[in-house]
């Protein structure tokens, strides 16, 4: 299947798990998936969501600054994450728990920014997922700048399924309306960058909804700069696997941009500073309640799979360990040193850097012994 040249129908949406955890077939999407894989997409899903309730719990405990839950997207983030090749780079904004995860990136660096004793934690290169992203869409630009990089180094196109290289860069509905995710967009088309849009739809830009932020539905915006645009259930984990392979496989092999709209729900707040009862009806929070993505992919595993309960209960087991690590964990972050702000701004620190340096020590020590 390509995605070039083909735009899916409106309303129509790729959908390979139904919310009631029946698998059907797509003609464009075929995936060839064993019942161990989905179960391992399961523990994904779990283990993603039991990190961020903790997340959640850790900041209402006022152990962390602010946190922005993914709560109902899992799926969208595990299926795209699980798509990558280690060699591929991915752009996340700052609720992208569920790409981190499968990108071995450890939760407790996640809660460093967070927290506020780290401007990320990791190391993009180690990874390949670069650092989390405030400014609405300005990953996207920096995804792009990205994939010139690889298209220059001839990682593109090569036929050699280890070094050929697709950039992924996940925005929200609301900043698909940023003025860097347009011009991001009219890059990637001029240059026929490797790079795949993936767009986390989930209904509400803060408190506004997407309705008043676009005509059309999002993914019909690709055909106007030129690249395919194609509407995904963002709940199904196995349509956004299936998908984003054929997207990144079709960058790889230099045929250029995509955009993927994830239609999805957004379960909790923007972040937890957000009261979503002030903008919303508690009936739309039901009605999405019903296509919870991980209860899919567990009915899948009863009825059809004939998964025993001892799996889930395995899973549970790892859940509660893993929040008791993260807890502990936070926790014990350390605060940095007030003159570790001087550190890493420059390869080598200039003179005027290191006399400011000097002053602020001069500044802290003056304190020492104080009240004596």
């Amino acid at each position: 299947m390509t995605l070039h040249g083909h735009v899916p129908p409106e309303p129509d949406l790729v959908q390979l798990l139904t919310p009631e955890g029946v698998r059907v077939d797509h003609p464009d999407f075929p995936l060839e998936i064993t019942d161990d894989e989905i179960k391992s997409l399961y523990r994904d899903l779990a283990l993603v969501r039991r990190f961020d309730g903790e997340a959640t719990a850790l900041q209402r405990q006022g152990e962390l600054g602010l946190w922005a839950s993914c709560l109902g997207q899992e799926a969208a983030q595990v299926g795209a994450g699980r798509a990558l090749r280690s060699q591929d780079m991915a752009f996340p904004t700052y609720r992208e728990h569920g790409v981190a995860w499968c990108r071995d990136v450890d939760p407790v660096t996640l809660l460093g920014m967070f927290r506020g004793v780290s401007l990320g934690g990791w190391n993009p290169n180690e990874n390949n997922f670069n650092l989390y992203t405030i400014v609405l869409g300005a990953q996207t630009l920096h995804a792009v700048g990205y994939a010139m990089g690889v298209a220059r180094d001839g990682a593109v196109g090569t036929g050699e399924p280890e070094r050929d290289t697709a950039v992924l860069t996940f925005f929200g509905d609301g900043a698909s309306s940023q003025g860097d995710v347009n011009e991001a967009f009219i890059w990637a088309a001029a240059a026929n960058l490797p790079v795949v849009f993936y767009c986390q739809n989930n209904q509400w830009a803060i408190s506004e909804p997407v309705e008043r932020q676009s005509r059309v539905p999002l993914f019909q915006r690709a055909s106007g700069f030129g690249f395919p645009g194609i509407r995904i259930d963002g709940n199904d984990v196995l349509a956004c696997l299936a998908v984003s392979r054929v997207a990144l496989d079709e960058a790889r092999s230099g045929q250029g941009p995509t955009l993927i709209e994830a239609f999805t729900y957004r379960m909790g707040a923007h972040t937890t500073s957000d009261d979503p009862t002030r903008y919303r009806l508690s009936e739309e929070l039901e009605t999405w309640k019903h296509r919870d993505p991980i209860e899919r992919v567990r009915a899948y595993l009863i009825r059809e799979a004939g998964v025993a309960q001892e799996f889930f209960d395995g899973i549970e087991a790892e859940s509660e360990e893993l929040a008791i690590r993260i807890r502990q964990a936070c926790r014990a972050l350390e605060d940095p040193s007030p003159l570790s702000v001087f550190d890493q701004v420059y390869v080598e620190i200039t003179d005027e850097l290191a006399e400011q340096r000097s002053d602020y020590a001069d500044y802290l020590a003056s304190f020492e012994g104080a009240g004596r």
